[in-house]
């Protein structure tokens, strides 16, 4: 199979699929090993972007989804339905960092580090594709263990996990000094 014919069937996988598949499955379906299917796939990548082309392959933790640019945006909503507009209310923002930073995460986990109940935030960002179940914790109750999706990486524009910010030690100290006034605000009341 010559490299045309390759970066062709890789074309194919990724407009069917529709959604992000994993490398190791493109390179078993092109009979490839990793290295060269990687190096395929990112000599197409750099073509899209090359010929200034409506669409582009991205990568999400190791793998691959064929998409449309973002720029081109304005042209497909006037002949599609405008898609919902995901809002991010601050309560889902922050529920959402927490199970982010802390996957996989109970909810009894959230509510003690946000203080409330955070049922809805979890339905929402679950609804949004933004959270799925991971699996069970073995404890009693067998608890929900929650993490973020690929969607979640697509969203905010980073590949893996590893990509996330890291949160500055003098602020987080900060966060808690100003976190403990507060309870003890509460207790004196």
């Amino acid at each position: 199979m010559g490299l045309k014919e390759l970066e062709a069937a890789v074309e194919a996988i990724l407009f069917a699929m529709g959604g992000a598949v994993e490398l190791s499955l493109i390179a078993k379906a092109l009979e490839q090993d990793h290295k060269t299917t990687e190096k395929i796939i990112h000599n197409l990548m750099l073509r899209y972007q090359e010929e200034d082309r409506g669409i582009q392959i991205i990568e999400l933790d190791q793998a691959y989804q064929l998409c449309t640019k973002k720029e081109y945006y304005s042209y497909l909503i006037r002949i599609a339905m405008q898609p919902q507009k995901v809002v991010l209310s601050d309560v889902m923002l922050e529920t959402l960092s927490i199970i982010a930073y802390k996957q996989p995460v109970t909810k009894l986990e959230i509510e003690k580090i946000r203080g409330v109940k955070c049922d809805h935030a979890v339905n929402k960002l679950m609804e949004y594709g933004l959270v799925t179940e991971l699996g069970r914790l073995d404890a009693p109750g067998r608890p929900i263990l929650l993490g973020t999706t690929e969607e979640f990486l697509r969203c905010f524009g980073v590949e893996n996990l590893d990509e996330l910010p890291v949160m500055n030690p003098v602020k987080m100290e900060d966060f808690k000094a100003e976190a403990e006034e507060e309870i003890q605000l509460r207790l004196d009341i």
